[in-house]
């Protein structure tokens, strides 16, 4: 069963740049993965600093493979997540 992951980043509007340009270059790598079946990176409309991010994969395994990747580390972990000032995650089964 496909497994999804939805995820609200919020940042300062000065940092928002910098996000979006990780998570634009996490979205290349991000697709080229075995397991992953859609990455998508949402501006929320009208909520300046708020990213939605839309991330199905194969299976849960297929997700954790993907955390497990250098480009998350380098980019996610080490990019976004300072920049951040609020993260929510949902995972959910695809049905």
């Amino acid at each position: 069963m496909a497994y999804a992951v939805i995820a609200r980043y919020c940042c300062e509007p000065a940092d928002e740049a910098a996000v979006r340009a990780a998570l634009l270059k996490v979205r290349e790598h991000t697709r080229a993965e075995p397991a992953n079946l859609a990455y998508e990176v949402h501006a929320e409309t009208g909520r300046p600093g708020s990213i939605v991010l839309y991330e199905q994969y194969a299976d849960q395994a297929g997700f954790e493979a993907h955390k497990a990747a250098e480009h998350f580390k380098e980019l996610i972990v080490e990019t976004v997540l300072p920049l951040l000032t609020d993260r929510k995650v949902t995972f959910a089964e695809v049905l």
